[in-house]
């Protein structure tokens, strides 16, 4: 019978990719951690499956064993992986912090031990890359403008990239207020609701309609586009008060 949950397709390949990579990496292979909407059990049918495969050692001779069932998952389920050694993780953590501090929020430990148990991220590493994603994102966007916002369809396309980054960052945010969310989406809703942001508030649908659907309400392309560097922009300069605050 048809399934529309996107989680029951994915599981069966999942538990063989990480049968694959235990058969492959053999003692290289310390833990696979499955993060983000699939490890909350929120998997939308557009969505990655992202893993992170934490390593003792990268050795080209079983990742080679390894190349082709990787490449299995990626094209079946979208499965996207990043190869880390266990000796890199803080050093990581603490360079992409913001990403670090979602995946710690949101994982699941596939096979071994938890790798973050004692991971710490530095308050100055956050803030410095919070500010990074967002002056990106913000640069980004107004690209997309100017080249998408003519053609709808486009333009949701660049409004559902936009999600994510958005609502990684607003959790960010409020982790750094030292307020808990229970969710990326929950955060920035909080943040739009609590923050001065009232003005964003009917915008959170439409951001979340396109990256549900890849479509926005007709004749709203370049209005949506151009509210979402606005959000962007507000968030960024959230984020540069918190070092002026410091």
């Amino acid at each position: 019978m048809p399934t529309n949950d996107p989680m029951l397709l994915i599981d069966p390949t999942l538990a063989k990719f990480v049968d694959d990579a235990k058969a492959a990496l053999g003692d290289d292979l310390q833990s696979i951690v499955l993060y983000g909407s699939a490890a909350e059990q929120k998997l939308r049918a557009t969505s990655d499956v992202n893993i992170v495969i934490i390593l003792h050692r990268f050795s080209a001779a079983n990742i080679n064993q390894f190349r082709e069932p990787f490449r299995l998952a990626h094209a079946s389920i979208r499965l996207t992986a990043m190869f880390l050694l266990a000796s890199e993780i803080d050093a990581v953590a603490e360079a992409f912090a913001a990403k670090f501090v979602d995946i710690v929020a949101r994982h699941r430990v596939l096979f071994g031990a938890e790798p973050f148990l004692h991971l710490h991220i530095s308050r100055a590493a956050m803030i410095r890359r919070l500010q990074q994603i967002l002056l990106n994102l913000v640069l980004r966007l107004r690209h997309e403008y100017v080249l998408s916002s003519l053609r709808e369809e486009q333009a949701a396309l660049a409004i559902a990239d936009a999600a994510g980054p958005l609502r990684a960052s607003a959790q960010t945010i409020l982790q750094l207020a030292g307020h808990a969310a229970a969710s990326p989406k929950d955060a920035l809703q909080t943040l739009v609701d609590e923050a001065n942001l009232a003005d964003f508030a009917a915008l959170l649908p439409t951001i979340s309609q396109a990256r549900e659907t890849g479509l926005l309400p007709a004749d709203t392309a370049a209005a949506t586009l151009a509210q979402t560097i606005a959000l962007a922009e507000a968030l960024h300069q959230r984020a540069i008060k918190m070092t002026e605050d410091a």
